[in-house]
């Protein structure tokens, strides 16, 4: 867990000082200074903080038009919050297998397709990147939006490039669990300025009545609130500064439990970008190898983390909305027999893989003893 510091709190204190918490107002303007470093630190040509990654993943689905009648494929590992927004906008989310790198299946993907996909949610898991290569050719193939869930993947690369900057838009979460943090928050990364326009709008009901619009064309549409205080900016600004040292450690750890564990022979999941590892996990042959290795320090197995699974999204899998007339399942002509959660590699995987925490303190030593003890 990212913990705050000394820094955080003057930069607070100061705002306080000042007496401006409202982004909108004129004040220290943290909130975009923070939004232009954040651009700046990922290479987006855009960056808007919101207040969650929810609330990041919804406006970016507004932003890319998509709504009622749609069907938006999202992988059956991640939390629940990615299948839950595309709901949210109206939209029917289709499950997809992960495959062997613990993140979406490429060639599931393309199975799943149909008439009404319009868009597809590729989710970073536990700092792994997706095959963002295999996804965005399908994508342009097939004419389907990418929206990145990078949520658990603040600050990794994929191949030089930054999680979230590769496709329509990105969604980071500042969850008090990510790469950095406020407690609660988010961003959407985007290049087109017409989707940052449509995000702005989504993001805050009162942008008609701004002197500093969207500077689009775009007629105004209904918004949500989902903007964030100068506290957050405050804190994320500082928070930002320490990522990049923050993520060469995560690798320099990597780089440790991987060759500490692989001297063990135990069996390391494949990585889309191994160079820029900053997460590491193992896929063991059985379900019980795999609960023995859990048990360990710094440990933890993928299946026990039962809100990210499919099967434990009740909600969802019973499509129960807060009223029975919005139904996106009925809008979409979903038939209510029609299984689209139907993903058993995926549950198989999960039963037989751990991620290794890479935030626990003397990683080489912990990493040590993990390999002297199972190889024994």
């Amino acid at each position: 867990m990212v913990k705050l510091g000394v820094r955080e709190w003057l930069a607070v204190g100061r705002l306080f000082l000042n007496g401006h918490l409202l982004r909108t107002d004129d004040g220290l303007r943290l909130c975009r200074r923070f939004e232009a470093e954040l651009a700046k630190f990922t290479g987006a040509e855009h960056a808007l903080a919101v207040s969650s990654g929810t609330a990041g993943l919804i406006c970016a689905l507004q932003a890319c038009g998509i709504g009622p009648g749609d069907e938006v494929l999202v992988p059956a590992y991640t939390w629940m919050a990615t299948a839950g927004a595309v709901l949210l906008v109206g939209a029917v989310p289709v499950l997809v297998e992960i495959d062997e790198t613990l993140t979406m299946d490429v060639a599931d993907l393309r199975a799943k397709l149909t008439q009404r996909s319009r868009a597809v949610i590729p989710v970073h898991m536990i700092n792994r990147p997706c095959d963002m290569d295999a996804i965005l050719a399908l994508a342009r193939d097939h004419g389907l939006r990418v929206i990145e869930d990078a949520s658990q993947a603040v600050g990794v690369r994929y191949k030089g490039r930054m999680c979230g900057t590769m496709g329509d838009a990105g969604v980071y979460s500042f969850n008090q669990h990510k790469n950095m943090t406020c407690g609660e928050g988010g961003a959407i990364l985007t290049n087109d300025s017409q989707i940052h326009a449509r995000a702005l709008n989504a993001h805050d009901m009162g942008l008609a009545y701004r002197s500093d619009g969207p500077g689009s064309n775009t007629p105004i549409f209904v918004g949500n609130n989902y903007r964030i205080s100068e506290i957050q900016g405050a804190i994320l600004r500082v928070q930002l500064s320490k990522l990049r040292r923050r993520i060469d450690g995560m690798k320099r750890r990597v780089g440790a439990f991987d060759r500490a564990l692989r001297a063990a022979g135990l069996p390391i999941a494949p990585h889309h970008d191994r160079d820029d590892a900053c997460g590491i996990a193992l896929t063991f042959a059985t379900e019980d190898a795999a609960i023995a290795f859990g048990r360990q320090r710094g440990v933890r197995r993928l299946f026990d983390n039962s809100k990210h699974i499919f099967t434990e999204w009740h909600p969802i899998l019973d499509r129960r909305m807060s009223h029975p007339d919005q139904n996106p399942w009925a809008w979409a002509n979903v038939a209510p027999d029609r299984d689209i959660n139907h993903c058993p590699r995926t549950l198989d995987l999960l039963r037989r893989s751990c991620a290794v925490n890479l935030m626990i303190e003397r990683p080489l030593f912990v990493a040590q003893i993990l390999a002297r003890r199972l190889a024994a």
